[in-house]
Order: structure tokens, then sequence, then C-alpha cells
């Protein structure tokens, strides 16, 4: 091992190694080297203090900055293929996870603002309860069981084959966390119950949930020598799940595993994490968003609009200062300071300023008679400003009917809800271009290369060893959800026609490789449910119930492909089996679906006058139905009266040709200025952050900044060796430790068994909106 007093002597990368290095420290010189030669085991782990590849010609640790940096520096090569995977306790523990992940994640579907389970702490728990199981149940790994002479040998090593392992725990992790991604049609059959009125047959529900999660993950593996294989599909935001399966499993007695490990139980248990998340959460909720403005004026609407953000659909949250980690942390999602390039992240937040001013000088110049409306709201309107009733223009069997239509009128966004449709369009244009200027020529480049069987990334290597899934249990997967897919379409009365129904899987196999690409590459996901909508209005015009299953088949679709991508890659880094991955993706999907529906009936129930209200409560919201439904309405319903280039929403759709050309000018830049970083300029992102803050609880932003220019600019080029071996721990620790506590509040006082405790008034918990803005609505 090099130790830090041994800096200076090491050669920089590339130069003749000195002699006092020997054979084998010499072959850890050049990382490249490895994969030529496939001795990858050479390379010196992560959890080793200083490394030859980690040094620059200097002798100090260069910063992270490429995809073989990512891959080889931050994430360890070794494998030891004969652990045992299929036990007894990977099945208990991934079932039991699935179904407390699912709960969850459906809890936190009908938040204010969009919140996670964190893949994080599924791994930190499954580890823990894997390690009790392996030493209370026999086995012939057991210390205190002797198991010779024992019958039935091979049953004692199912259920306990030796110490858990870290291939048992990515396979708990995979299912757990397919449990845990929300199935879009969940949302369809909310809106159904709460704004039609129709209950769908929960035979019919079921098979629709299966379906629809699985069309994509047959997609994703068909696709997976160019997804998943190559080294330049980085997975940003696996980064701290792959380092924390390295602090737990290997070389544990290594020094500084011993530290890290420390450094994560404080953040965990104490530091921000389950002691203090009580605080913001349910004793101090000022402390969601604390700001100056907000206390100096307490009364004015202009100051809540533009700095309140600490209650749902309240105001912008400028400068307002966030302690609660639900908000500003990853929470399982794509999104997090601490992991997020800081390319990416700068174009989100110039993306988040463009939309403070633009939200701000349209709502105050009246545009599209804004003031009319609540500043931010995802229902629809009468001119008038109240919440419109989509039932007097319908028929009974939910299509549109014009003559209702010609008494009533058409209905009105809020302005915020209208510039980030436009935001939505922009990008979607924007994300064509930039994956064929920027990354085209890679992805091809990949392509070609798992053609002819030339994929040079040592993990992938390390593979080897193992079976790989066949194709065609992609290609039967695919099918077979294909066909139950059509029988529950048309079973369901969703009024979505069969080629309308290919039409939809057809455009999810065509965005899925440059979402999960941009995905891979940049930590940022493209939406497509919005041109999803507006292909179905062209095809079925008047049917919003036809608009909602078809987002379901084209958008959902392209959602799962990208998440077993990801999965798929993370079995890569730890060296599971391709089968045990596909196995586990498919399985906890579907066990999640049947939990997500059934939970999602509970909550419909028992808090359906919240879930119709605009601001809801700080607790529970139905922004996300809301939103899902006014879309289905008016692209369903009324794309003609409200979308066509002479109508008053136009713009919407015009603007994805728009978005077409955004990338353009700093694609030619570069080309002309080469070293003044206009490739770090990622215009979907701007584009699609243009209405980042039109809902939900917005008091993160600012904080959130903060933490990205300090860990992705200040610890990854001045610290690099903090960066390496704490930054992505501390997103860990900080997400579990956040996600226990939240979980146990739902189900404690939150609500979520049934019954809510609110906790007295006080200071830091007045009546109305916690950061004592002016509540507007």
């Amino acid at each position: 091992m090099f130790s830090v007093d041994a800096v200076e002597s090491l050669p920089a990368l590339g130069a003749p190694p000195s002699p006092s290095i020997d054979e084998k420290d010499e072959k850890m010189l050049d990382a490249k080297d490895f994969v030529e030669v496939e001795v990858v085991d050479d390379i010196p782990e992560v959890f080793e203090e200083i490394r030859a590849i980690d040094m620059d010609a200097s002798g100090k640790e260069k910063p992270i900055v490429t995809a073989d940096d990512w891959s080889l520096r931050l994430i360890s090569t070794h494998d030891t293929p004969t652990l045992p995977v299929w036990t007894f306790r990977l099945w208990f523990l991934s079932l039991g996870l699935s179904a407390f992940g699912a709960v969850l994640g459906e809890i936190f579907t009908f938040r204010p603002q969009g919140v996670y389970v964190s893949q994080l702490f599924i791994q930190v728990a499954s580890f823990a309860m894997g390690k009790i199981m392996a030493e209370i149940i026999p086995g012939p790994g057991h210390k205190r069981f002797k198991m010779q002479g024992w019958r039935c040998q091979w049953f004692w090593n199912f259920l306990n084959p030796g110490p858990f392992n870290i291939k048992e725990n990515v396979g708990v992790l995979i299912m757990a966390a397919a449990s845990t991604h929300g199935a879009l049609a969940i949302n369809i059959f909310a809106a159904e119950s709460l704004f039609y009125g129709f209950q769908p047959n929960n035979a019919i529900a079921i098979f629709t949930l299966m379906s629809s999660q699985l069309v994509g993950y047959g997609l994703a593996g068909m696709m997976r020598t160019f997804l998943v294989y190559p080294t330049y599909c980085v997975f940003p935001n696996l980064l701290p799940t792959i380092q924390m399966f390295d602090v737990l499993f290997r070389n544990t007695d290594n020094i500084l595993q011993k530290k890290r490990i420390k450094f994560f139980w404080v953040l965990f248990i104490g530091i921000c994490g389950f002691l203090w998340e009580w605080l913001p959460e349910y004793i101090a909720p000022t402390l969601t968003g604390v700001s100056i403005f907000c206390l100096a004026r307490q009364k004015s609407a202009w100051v809540s609009r533009i700095f309140g953000g600490a209650a749902g659909n309240e105001g912008l949250g400028l400068f307002s200062i966030c302690l609660d980690w639900n908000y500003i942390g990853s929470g399982g999602s794509a999104y997090g300071a601490l992991f997020q390039p800081l390319a990416t992240q700068l174009s989100l937040y110039t993306g988040v300023l463009i939309c403070i001013l633009a939200f701000t000088g349209a709502y105050a110049t009246n545009v599209w008679n804004a003031q009319n409306f609540p500043f931010l709201s995802q229902l629809l309107f009468y001119e008038n400003g109240t919440v419109y009733d989509q039932d007097l223009i319908l028929n009974s069997d939910y299509t549109l009917n014009p003559e209702k239509l010609a008494v009533v009128g058409l209905p009105w966004f809020s302005i915020t809800y209208a510039i980030a449709k436009i935001g939505t369009s922009l990008s979607f244009g924007a994300t064509i271009t930039h994956m064929a200027l920027w990354n085209g020529k890679q992805v091809w480049r990949a392509l070609q290369s798992g053609r002819k069987g030339e994929i040079d990334d040592p993990h992938y290597l390390k593979m080897q060893v193992y079976k790989e899934v066949p194709f065609w249990w992609y290609t039967a997967t695919f099918i077979g959800s294909l066909a139950m897919g059509m029988a529950t379409n048309y079973t369901g009365h969703s009024q979505l026609p069969w080629w309308g129904f290919f039409i939809a899987v057809g455009f999810a196999a065509f965005f899925l490789p440059i979402i999960s690409s941009l995905y891979a590459i940049i930590c940022y996901v493209p939406g497509t449910e919005d041109v999803a909508r507006m292909l179905a209005a062209g095809l079925f015009p008047g049917k919003p119930i036809a608009n909602m299953y078809f987002t379901l088949w084209a958008y959902n679709s392209t959602e799962q492909g990208r998440s077993m991508t990801r999965d798929l890659k993370m079995g890569q880094y730890t060296k599971l089996p391709p089968r045990v991955t596909f196995t586990m993706q498919c399985v906890g999907s579907i066990v999640g679906a049947i939990i997500n529906y059934f939970i999602m009936n509970d909550i419909i129930t028992t808090k359906r006058e919240i879930l119709l209200s605009v601001q809801g409560t700080n607790t529970w919201s139905g922004a996300s139905i809301q939103s899902f439904n006014s879309d289905a309405v008016s692209w369903g319903a009324l794309a003609k009266q409200l979308y066509s280039p002479t109508s008053t929403y136009g713009i919407i759709p015009l603007s994805i040709i728009i978005g077409l050309f955004v990338p353009v000018p700093f694609y030619l830049l570069h080309r002309k200025y080469p070293k003044a970083h206009f490739d770090g300029v990622i215009t979907p992102m701007i584009c699609t952050q243009i209405g980042y803050l039109s809902g939900g609880i917005n008091s993160s932003v600012f904080m959130t900044f903060l933490l990205c220019i300090f860990s992705q600019y200040y610890l990854r080029v001045y610290r690099p060796g903090f960066f390496r071996k704490y930054n992505f721990l501390a997103s860990a620790a900080l997400d579990g430790g956040t996600e226990v506590m939240t979980f146990i509040y739902s189900f404690a006082v939150g609500g979520a068994g049934g019954k809510t405790t609110m906790f007295p008034n006080w200071a830091l918990n007045p009546t109305g909106n916690p950061d004592y803005c002016a509540r507007l609505t």
C-alpha cells in the first residue's frame, strides 16, 4: 500500500518507473495497461490511501475528470466469483424490503415535493439485517454450528452458506429499489378515482401495472451493449452506492476503511441524519426554509411569491436557507449536490435563474391573465380564477362534448405552469440536437464495438466469468409484456386502439437510447412525457383517457428502461451475475406495482379532500396527480383549442422546434474557441429547469447550489483525496439517515398509518406557512 509520505517518490503517469518500485507496483502506473492485458486485479484498490493512478506529473492527486477516472479511481475492480448468491437471505430480505420500499415510495408520491426512497438507506438496512441473519441462522458457514453429517446439506447451504456477502446485498438492493420506482399507471388510476369517479377492476389494474413496468426492461436489455457495457456509461449517481459497498465489504480491516465506516455512521445517526431530521420535518418546520425576507415582510404577497418556499406551491424560495436533507439531498433521484457533475449542475442553476426571472416577469406583466390565478398551481382554472370543472365539458364516456365546451369555455393555466411546459418542450428539442452533436459519435462507436465484441471496459471484462442473460430472455420479456398490455388495454377500457398502443411502444424504443445515454454520461434525465401527450393529442383528439394510457406506454417504458440500464451497470460495477440482476429487477417491479396499487387506493380514500386542494398540507399533496390530470384534459380533450398555432398556448408545442436550434450556437462556439468550455453548457438541462420551480417546496434550491459548489468544485479540484474517500459516503449517510426518520415519522405521526398527530405550534412551527410568509391560496 502506498503511504502519504511516499507521494513525492512516485513517478508521473506514463513515465519510466523508479527502480525502487517493484514489478507488481509497476503495473499500477497506467490503468489503460490493465485493459490491454486484462490484469485489472493489479489495480490498487480504492480503499488505498494513495495510488500511482491518482497522481499527476507533479506528484499531487489529480481531480476526478474523465470517465476512466470515475470507473477506475472511484470503483473497485475486485471480484470473487465463487461467492454464493441464490440464498434464503437474498429472497427473504429482497421481498421484505421490496414491500417496505413500495409502501414508502407510494407515500412519497403524495408529498408536496418530489421525494424518493433512497437506495442508500435500503443498502445499509439490508446489510445490517443480512449480517444478523448470518449470525442466527444455522448453516455450514456458521461458527457455532457443526454441519458434518447433517442431512440435506443443500438446504443448509441455501439457508446460511457463510458470511453475508456483497453479491447478496446488491441483489437485495436491486429488487427493493425496483419496487420503489413508482409506476406511472398509478397516476392514471389515482386520476380516474379523483377526477372521473371511476375505479378500475383490481385484476386489470394489476396486470396493467405489471406489463407497463416490464416493457421497458425488455427494450433496455436488448440495447445493453451500448447503454451499459462501455466505460463512458458512468452513471454518476451510482457512485455513493458503489463506494458504500466497497466500505461495507472490501478489506474492512484496512485503517482507511475503518475511518470511512466511522465517518458514515456518525453522519447517518447524528449530524444531519436520523436525529437532526426530526427538527425540520416535524418539530421545527421553519427550518425547511428560513427566509430573512419573509420574516421582515410577513404580509407582502410579492415577498411570499419570490422568497417563500417552505410550503407546497408557496413561492420560488430565492435565498432561503433550507436545513432539511429531504429536499437538499438526492432522495434517491438522479439529481444530487454531492454526486451530480459540476457542468450539469451549473447548467441546472442557470436554468433556475432564468426560471425565476421568467416567472416573476410574466406574473408582474399579467401575461395570459396570470394575476387571475394562483402564482403556483397545477390545476385548471376558469378565466375568473375559480377551479375549472372538467366534468362539465365531457360526455359520460369521458370524451369531449363540443356543445358543452362552447357553453363552459376553455380552461386556463397558472402562468408558471404554462412556462414550465414551454421549458419542457424546449428541452425535448434541445436533447435531440445535443445528443447528436456532443455524444452521437461516442454512442455509435460503442454500438459498433459491442457488435464486434471489442468492449474493453475493465469491469465488463471481469464479468465474462458469469453466464450472460441470453438475448431471447429480454426479447421474451418484451413480447410477453406487449401481449399482456394489449389484453388489458382493451379489457380496461383505455380507449387506446391497438395501433396507438404500438406507436406508443415504438416511441419508447426510439427515445430510450437518447435518454439513457444522457443519464449515464451527465446524470441528466430529459423528459418525454409532454411530447408523448402531444403525439397522442394528434392521434386521439378529444380523448383524455386515451391520452393518459398512450403516455403510460410511451413515457413509462423509457423510464423503466432507463432504470434497467442503471441497475445493469450497478451489477457490472459490483460483479453481480447478470441473471441475478435480471431476476431481481423483474420480480421487484412486479411486487412493487401490486403494493403501490393498494396503498394508493388507501391514500385516495382517506386524504381525498387534501389531494384535491390547491396547496394541500406540509405532509400531503395531490399536486402530482393534479398535474397529470390537467395535462390529460388539456392535451387529450382540448389540444386543438389550446395548442394550435393561433391559440393561447400555441407556443408550447412550437417550442420543440425552437429547442432543436438551442444547442447549435454553443457547439459552434466550442469549435471556434475549444478552450472556453462551451462544451460544458448542457442546453437541455437549462431549458428544462426553466420550469423547475413551478410547484412543490422550493426552499432548498439555494442551499443545494452552495453544496454543489463546495462538493463538485472546491472538494473535487482542491481536495481530491477527501473527495475520493468521503464525498460520496457523505451523500449515502445523509440520504440513509433521513430516509429512516421519514419512514418512522410517516407512520408514527404523519398520517400514513391513518392518524395524523400534529406537533404543537410554537415559534418554529407557526400556523400558516412555516417560513412566516403570507399564505396566498
